[in-house]
């Protein structure tokens, strides 16, 4: 009989593997994008592809994940020591910065795995028209290499004629190099780590407890969704605009609670943008999946079990669901924000009391590349926080990466250290956070100083439409992009998505947006 305490502590374990798996890709990596920001995630897998763990890492591939292991799975039959690669936005990927490894875990002798093990990290350049692979296109070609699902080790040995192959439609090749044999040193110490835990428990006992812990996570999720009154909830949101146009681009959320049993259907969204804004249907899941895990609150089962009570609807052709070859890159990054403000602004409709106004919604999304005078080339992205919407109880935080992103800053020493530009200011952005009972947090102010030309990337968003308030709270200030050119003595306003090529001496200055506010201030309420 398995017990409620054989539930939790195999879940604590398996969650500490995938944390190790991380610890492990964060040390090893190369780049400081995966070093200091730790834009990566781990995760464990049963037989079936039903995921079992993931590290409290990255939202946007929470839902992602699953469908790449079961899109892995159709095509690829891993043997013992083969580790399967790829970024396949449409095979349960994200956008194509995002390599994936995926390898088995084998009792002695087995030819099918017991367990699967994966981990995707972001490298900070994949190829494509702009160096960071994270520029506004019209074509997934030119946002960078296509990895198909491929053997990047074949029975303990690596293919190295295929890493020579994606390293030389890639910049800084010596630095993606060493990012993948981070990954490969993650999912090793995952497997020695999971080995040890069957001969420990035995892998008879180990087994009997996958399906209880996935039980676990259904029970958990659908208490939630009871808590939350039955009915029919609908919310409109926008983009600011596909960043070709200047039309606003919707996304309509309609969310049917039926006792235990969520729908979410976002099938009257925009269609499908010639931009990279498009986001592919994992994505979508993953923004939905993560508002829900944010209602239940701490200490709570992360697995397959978690999703059985929510069915997430889109509709093929969509921009929540593109098709290939759509170009994606800023959807996994900028949409998937805007999904998780509509989805939230349906919620607010049926649970006010739980709900945050909209945070600052943007990963306001920055890549730099260029050559140095030594003629080697550099990548360098990052993401910038912003304000946290407030809720009941609570004012919004101040200055802090929200939802979907999680990552960490990018400390000034290191970045200084490694790039031929500098951090010239860094502060908040005082009285951004819009006003309320609750203030929303405020945005920040980072100003880039180049030491020499470079070309630089921008995707942001809430330039136009500003971050919602709930409750009588206001809305947050927008963000503002501005160039600062030296030899002219300007300042001019960017837009919030573009090229553009720097001289040295040049600034960009990104100001990021407030968080909404929540609940009228009580100056303004009326006498009763």
């Amino acid at each position: 009989m398995v017990t409620p305490i054989d539930i939790q502590v195999t879940n604590k374990v398996v969650t500490a593997i995938a944390e190790e798996m991380g610890i492990v890709l964060q040390k090893a990596a190369m780049s400081s994008n995966i070093k200091e920001r730790r834009d990566f995630s781990c995760a464990l897998f049963d037989s079936s592809g039903n995921m079992l763990s993931q590290a409290a890492h990255i939202p946007v591939h929470l839902g992602a994940m699953p469908m790449t292991v079961k899109a892995l799975k159709t095509v690829i039959d891993l043997g013992p020591g083969d580790v399967v690669i790829t970024n396949d936005p449409f095979k349960g990927g994200t956008h194509l910065p995002d390599i994936t490894l995926m390898s088995g875990v084998f009792a002695e002798g087995a030819s099918r795995p017991l367990f699967y093990l994966l981990t995707r990290a972001h490298h900070a350049d994949v190829g494509g028209m702009a160096p960071g692979s994270m520029a506004l296109t019209r074509r997934l070609v030119d946002e960078g290499v296509l990895i198909e699902p491929a053997l990047l080790k074949k029975g303990g040995e690596q293919c190295t004629s295929l890493i020579q192959t994606i390293l030389k439609g890639v910049r800084n090749p010596e630095e993606r190099k060493g990012d993948l044999q981070a990954q490969l040193a993650s999912l090793a110490r995952g497997e020695e780590r999971l080995k040890e835990l069957m001969r420990k428990e035995g892998l008879k006992t180990l087994y009997e407890r996958v399906n209880p812990l996935l039980d676990y996570g259904e029970r958990v999720m659908k208490s939630l969704i009871s808590s939350i009154p039955d009915g029919e909830y609908a919310f409109e949101d926008f983009l600011d605009d596909d960043g070709i146009g200047n039309s606003p681009v919707p996304l309509r959320c309609r969310l049917i609670i039926d006792g235990s049993t969520a729908v979410v259907d976002y099938t009257e969204s925009a269609d499908q943008v010639e931009s990279g804004l498009n986001t592919v249907k994992s994505v979508t899941a993953s923004a939905t999946y993560y508002v829900f895990f944010c209602m239940i609150g701490s200490d709570y089962p992360i697995n397959g079990g978690s999703l059985r009570p929510i069915t997430v609807k889109t509709r093929p052709g969509s921009l929540l669901d593109a098709q290939y070859p759509a170009p994606v890159a800023a959807g996994n990054v900028e949409t998937s924000q805007r999904i998780v403000d509509t989805l939230l602004g349906a919620l607010a409709k049926a649970v006010p009391e739980l709900v945050p106004a909209a945070s600052c919604g943007t990963m306001n999304n920055i890549a730099i590349g260029g050559t140095r005078p030594d003629g080697t080339t550099f990548t360098y992205y990052e993401t910038i926080g912003g304000g946290m919407g407030a809720s009941k109880g609570h004012p919004g935080l101040s200055g802090v990466h929200t939802h979907m992103t999680n990552t960490l800053n990018t400390p000034i020493e290191a970045l200084e250290q490694s790039y031929p530009f500098m951090v010239e200011l860094y502060s908040l952005r005082n009285g951004s956070g819009g006003k309320g009972l609750y203030p929303g947090g405020d945005g920040v102010v980072r100003r880039y100083k180049f030491l020499q030309a470079a070309t630089v990337s921008l995707l942001t968003e809430r330039r136009r439409l500003a971050p919602y308030g709930l409750e009588g709270g206001e809305s947050g200030k927008k963000g503002a992009n501005l160039f600062i050119d030296a030899e002219r003595g300007t300042v001019s306003q960017l837009p919030g998505k573009g090229i553009v090529e720097v001289k040295g001496g040049d600034a960009i200055e990104i100001r990021t947006p407030g968080g909404g506010g929540w609940g009228a201030r009580l100056d303004t309420q009326p006498l009763k």
